[in-house]
């Protein structure tokens, strides 16, 4: 199986647009002292898109809102979340999110 020349610089394309806005900024930061302010304000970045991610994923289908009555994902975040907060276990959290989801998935 050959591989052509245009994938090749497409797969080295896209490999530098993946890399590049990963790596630079860690490099220069790493370098240079951040004020305390900025880092306590960097340190609620992950939580903050965290959430939006959760909260878009679970209270939205295809763009609009699903009734919480009837919301099987948000039935399973309330373990899950359970699961996290007590064991702070990532793995324990999965394990929870897609053992409840299977469990509702099967009985509802």
């Amino acid at each position: 199986m050959a591989v052509s020349s245009e994938f090749l610089w497409a797969l080295l394309g896209a490999s530098l647009v993946t890399l590049l806005p990963r790596v630079l900024p860690l490099a220069v930061l790493s370098q240079v002292s951040l004020p305390e302010w900025l880092l306590r304000y960097l340190h609620y970045v992950p939580v903050a898109v965290m959430s939006a991610l959760l909260a878009q994923e679970v209270l939205t289908v295809e763009g609009a809102w699903v009734n919480p009555l009837s919301n099987i994902k948000l039935a399973a975040l309330i373990p899950t979340l359970a699961v996290a907060i007590l064991t702070r276990r990532l793995l324990a959290t999965v394990i929870t999110g897609m053992a409840s989801m299977a469990l509702l998935g099967w009985i509802l």
